[in-house]
């Protein structure tokens, strides 16, 4: 089955079918968190820091990196956001920019094989970022919108996916490099959301054969108790084939139905991962305990 693997300049990460679903952290995202984009602007990178190895600690396999503030320094920003991430923790990073020059500001600094977030299916951005990528050996996610938008039909985003592999194949990177963002829309505004982003992960699993991975939030953008529903949705969604998504390790709920998704699809083996989770440490153990024979055995009836 297919194999996405990026790596640190010490961690390698598997993204693949058959294996534990990666999370990969959105924190480090100034979009949305003006006290942050003031702070990188001015050139105070803590908080970058704090979000980074929180989210590890959370659990977080990745981390995706992203600097787009307005009327900033976009590629000097992400190149040191990057090199900052890389000497606090280990884990492989995913380089988030919509510009070019930014994104090779990343790539540039960057150790080991990192994941670039994105590429979509415009003509002029696939011979822009394609080469990028080829050039400096790296995965990258394909978003499924092009130069007529983001399709409610998912049959449309399918196709826009599939040229996006052809596309990479001429350019040398092969289709296991490629990473498809299904693009998932909030449910709350389209009651189909779900029931669409189910059908194409499963065609894109079964007629690509590509890894996939999502911004997980967007479904529930706009709801009441909206980590109840992202964390419901990525358990869907990892059944019907997705393997990773762009998320907040965070959120106990979100992470807690990543973790039994992948108990109960058998990435998880023997349950060991959510064991260590979930453990009471002061439960007793060991024969005629709770953990035991004894405590297994069935009450007699009567």
């Amino acid at each position: 089955m297919t194999e996405t693997r990026v790596s640190s300049a010490t961690k390698e990460v598997v993204i693949g079918f058959g294996r534990p679903f990666v999370m990969i952290g959105e924190r480090i995202n100034p979009t949305g968190r003006k006290l942050l984009a003031e702070e990188m602007k001015s050139g105070d990178f803590s908080r970058v820091e704090a979000d980074a190895i929180a989210q590890v600690e959370a659990g977080a396999h990745m981390l995706d990196v992203n600097a787009g503030i307005p009327l900033a320094d976009e590629p000097a920003l992400l190149a040191r956001a990057v090199q900052l991430v890389q000497s606090v923790t280990d884990v492989p990073l995913s380089i988030d920019s919509s510009i070019i020059e930014a994104l090779e500001a990343g790539l540039a600094v960057y150790q080991g094989k990192a994941l670039v977030n994105s590429v979509t299916g415009e003509d002029e951005v696939l011979e822009r970022v394609l080469p990028l990528v080829a050039k400096y050996g790296a995965a990258v996610v394909a978003i499924s919108n092009d130069e007529t938008g983001i399709s409610e039909d998912p049959n449309v985003r399918f196709s826009v996916a599939e040229k996006i592999v052809h596309r990479a194949a001429d350019h040398g990177i092969p289709s296991s490099d490629i990473v498809v963002d299904p693009l998932v829309m909030p449910i709350g505004a389209m009651g189909t959301a779900g029931q669409q982003a189910f059908a194409l992960l499963r065609r894109l699993r079964e007629e690509l054969a590509v890894n996939t991975t999502c911004g997980a939030s967007n479904v529930s953008f706009g709801l009441p108790n909206r980590h109840q529903v992202t964390g419901t949705f990525l358990s869907m969604a990892i059944a019907s084939g997705m393997t990773s998504a762009i998320m907040n390790p965070m959120h106990a709920e979100v992470k807690s139905a990543v973790m039994a998704a992948d108990v109960l699809m058998g990435t998880d083996r023997d349950c060991a991962a959510w064991i260590r989770a979930n453990r009471d440490p002061n439960a007793p153990t060991g024969e005629g305990g709770r953990g035991g024979r004894e405590g297994r055995r069935r009450r007699p009836a009567g």
